[in-house]
């Protein structure tokens, strides 16, 4: 019995499609920065930062407000309120 190359229960296929997709962090913090909507960032241990978010990656948020930059590390994060309603995907009520 000859086995076909990609079928089976590996799922790399599922693997491969969630790849492909952004994950709502990224998609919350993409849109933040591309729109400049300012947000206010609650730490874990309670102090309040406010600015634009300029830069992220997988570890930390670059953020900016009169004109100085701070570089926060996401395991300090507890909330992002951004301060207007966004919408991330079309069609969402």
């Amino acid at each position: 019995m000859a086995v076909r190359h990609g079928a089976g229960p590996d799922n790399k296929g599922k693997k491969r499609m969630a790849a492909d997709k952004q994950n709502l962090q990224d998609a919350f913090l993409n849109h933040v920065r591309k729109t400049k909507v300012p947000v206010t960032i609650f730490l874990i241990n309670g102090v309040k930062l406010q600015g634009v978010i300029t830069w992220f990656d997988n570890f930390c948020v670059l953020l900016r407000r009169d004109g100085q930059s701070q570089l926060v590390y996401k395991h300090a994060i507890s909330t992002i309120m951004p301060s207007q309603p966004i919408s991330l995907y079309e069609g969402e009520d």
